[in-house]
């Protein structure tokens, strides 16, 4: 396997040990088809950032760690992978772990594996739970910083956030459903993927309380645990819809819009006004297909910016740390939908 590349090098982009990356790269036997293909991507990864910052000067290497769905992963990905040849000479490499459901043990055991590892710096999105910021704590104080990326972990030694303020976007959705329902009011199915992630609790915060304020003819039901999948969160959203007719909207603040959509559809019934969150592939073709009305998006490049210079104060040892802003929330529709990067 024709490579440029340190085995070292390669064993870090990949996450695999120097051996096993030594076994793939002279075609030794006992190596796993998945393993093998872990090796090639690590070296095209590697490949690919090479040529935007040869010759740039230092190099950070931080890992991006999500819990997400794979649709809003990919964009995060692009975005990231974007925005890394915008800091030369202060060049970063991104190695990316990503999971569409992972068990909080799971989790810190990851980024425990990163810090004995090493590391300039991890990108968080992750529940906000006991353990997982005892992980952070320990990153911390082995001198690695943490970014949160999304939702926050505000009880945890994290030394930014990067994103958008999730309760302004809760309260934003709500006035665009309560406005479009007006008086002859219904009832809202607001879709969660996990109670555990603070960002989506802060929104769910925000929505209930500008609803129960500003328009009460307007009432709420809630589906959560369907990790933003298709397959969870549709099998939750007909069941709800079959019990609830009065059920008439949707702010999905959790994902899997395509199932609910169908769970609509199967159950005959309209969805009057639809708000969703991010600009991803699914999103824009819903959009475009008018299935739903409202995308409440924040630029995922810009939180990337954020992300990196708030690890580059602490890696260049600045004498103030980079505080991030908040980025803004935009209400995309099908009329003002920005193109795709």
């Amino acid at each position: 396997m024709a490579h440029l590349f340190l085995v070292k090098d390669i064993a870090f982009q990949a996450g695999l040990s120097t051996a096993t990356v030594d076994r793939v790269l002279n075609g030794r036997p006992g190596v796993r088809r998945q393993t093998e293909m872990r090796v090639k991507a690590a070296i095209t990864e590697l490949e690919k950032q090479q040529a935007g910052t040869m010759g740039s000067g230092r190099m950070l290497a931080i890992d991006i760690v999500m819990e997400t769905p794979q649709r809003f992963s990919d964009a995060v990905r692009a975005a990231f992978e974007a925005e890394m040849a915008t800091f030369l000479p202060g060049v970063f490499r991104c190695r990316f772990h990503f999971a569409e459901v992972m068990k909080p043990a799971e989790l810190v055991q990851l980024l425990d594996r990163i810090r004995l590892r090493g590391t300039h710096g991890i990108v968080l999105k992750a529940p906000d739970v006991a353990e997982v910021a005892a992980a952070v704590a320990r990153a911390d104080a082995a001198g690695i910083p943490v970014v949160t990326l999304v939702t926050d972990l505000p009880n945890s030694a994290r030394i930014a956030y990067a994103g958008a303020d999730n309760r302004a976007a809760g309260e934003t959705a709500a006035y665009l459903i309560g406005e479009f329902l007006g008086s002859d009011g219904g009832k809202v199915l607001v879709t969660l993927s996990s109670g555990r992630f603070r960002g989506e609790e802060e929104r769910e915060i925000g929505f209930r309380r500008v609803i129960r304020a500003c328009y009460p003819d307007v009432g709420i039901t809630e589906i959560s645990e369907g990790h933003g999948t298709d397959a969870a969160t549709g099998t939750l959203a007909a069941a709800t819809l079959a019990a609830d007719p009065a059920i008439n909207a949707v702010y999905s603040i959790g994902g899997g819009n395509r199932a609910v959509l169908a769970a609509f559809d199967m159950a005959k019934r309209p969805a009057r006004v639809f708000v969703a969150h991010d600009l991803d592939a699914d999103n824009r073709a819903l959009l475009a297909a008018r299935r739903i009305g409202f995308v409440l998006h924040h630029d995922l490049r810009t939180d990337a910016r954020s992300a990196f210079r708030a690890i580059m104060s602490r890696a260049t040892t600045l004498p103030r740390a980079v505080t991030p802003s908040l980025s803004s929330v935009e209400i995309v529709t099908p009329y003002n939908m920005p193109a795709a990067d």
